[in-house]
């Protein structure tokens, strides 16, 4: 029979076990639309963009984000968002996509 861990033992690992998730889910979510400026999140309108950046949730808590700064870039908007719960931030990309 295994030893179990002393309660300190097993925080310190579940710790570095919800950090390698939240990792994992970092690397998935930059390779999603809008995770990279080569993928952005096509918007019909600039009056759409944080109300679609807010549409996301936190990587870490699954928590609802809030605008902290968007800034334009030639045609590609930067939307950084930070989680109301735990502060984490994170990166949209987004373009306006004019009619055709």
């Amino acid at each position: 029979m295994a030893a179990r861990k002393r309660p300190r033992a097993e925080r310190r690992q579940n710790d570095r076990d919800v950090a390698k998730l939240v990792e994992a889910r970092t690397k998935l979510a930059r390779l999603e639309a809008g995770g990279d400026p080569a993928r952005p999140i096509e918007v019909p309108s600039a009056s759409v963009i944080e109300v679609r950046a807010l549409t996301h949730r936190c990587l870490a808590c699954d928590g609802e984000l809030r605008v902290h700064e968007h800034r334009a870039a030639h045609d590609l908007r930067e939307v950084e968002l930070a989680c109301k719960r735990c502060g984490r931030r994170r990166v949209l990309w987004l373009r306006v996509s004019l009619p055709s």
